[in-house]
């Protein structure tokens, strides 16, 4: 394992409770209300792909573009006012990095949104960011994590993705990093690029991701 790639939203951070909220502000503004199956169906996808999934689950055809601007506008606020980590997250980044291996951020969500959660994590960090907007196709196309492995000058291969999301999951084993899953929001079943852990990152190091790494590779030879 030469580096690592974390995903964002409910991988470092507890922030899908905080779209949640926008979605839900952004559904009544619709006048409907957004239905659970969607909003579990939405964890990890973009925010056009978000908003559609919304408007076609309140049958309503038009006015998306304002939704999405709605959308970014009113969860910058909410990232602004609390950004919880979650358990292990900031321990495990920050032992990463004594580790001096190069870490990448590989997100779904646009980089202005970004560009607030970065403040958060604290300059030094991150070695590269891959924002949503900011690829052709996002998660689960490989692109992310081919772009994030490509800035780091690392093979996939060599890469330890972690991620919460099937979408997320599915980018990463496609790009062809081993992956070390820590579902949140919506179960993962196992593979064979993953090794699922449904405690997240509480307690994990620096030597439990060099294992995770060395098993699943082991499984593919």
């Amino acid at each position: 394992m030469d580096a690592v790639l974390f995903d964002m939203d409910g991988t470092l951070f507890d922030s899908e409770k905080l779209w949640t909220v926008s979605l839900d502000e952004l559904a009544a503004r619709l006048g409907g209300e957004l239905s659970l199956e969607t909003r579990l169906a939405m964890v990890g996808t973009n925010v056009p792909e978000t908003v559609v999934m919304l408007h076609r689950d309140l049958g309503i055809l038009d006015g998306i573009e304002a939704s999405a601007a709605f959308l970014l506008a009113r969860t910058k606020e909410l990232y602004r006012e609390r950004l919880p980590w979650l358990p292990g997250a900031r321990e495990l980044l920050a032992a990463v990095r004594a580790a001096g291996l190069p870490t990448a951020l590989v997100t779904s969500t646009p980089r202005d949104l970004v560009d607030v959660a970065v403040a958060a994590i604290g300059p030094g960090m991150l070695d590269a960011i891959v924002a949503g907007d900011e690829v052709e196709h996002n998660k689960p196309h490989p692109e992310s994590y081919l772009r994030a492995a490509a800035a780091l000058g690392v093979p996939p291969a060599r890469c330890l993705a972690i991620e919460d999301s099937p979408a997320g999951v599915a980018s990463a084993e496609s790009a062809g990093c081993p992956v070390l899953a820590v579902p949140h929001e919506v179960p993962l079943g196992p593979g064979a690029r993953r090794i699922v852990r449904e405690t997240g990152l509480a307690g994990v190091t620096v030597e439990t991701l060099r294992t995770v790494h060395r098993t699943i590779v082991a499984a593919w030879a």
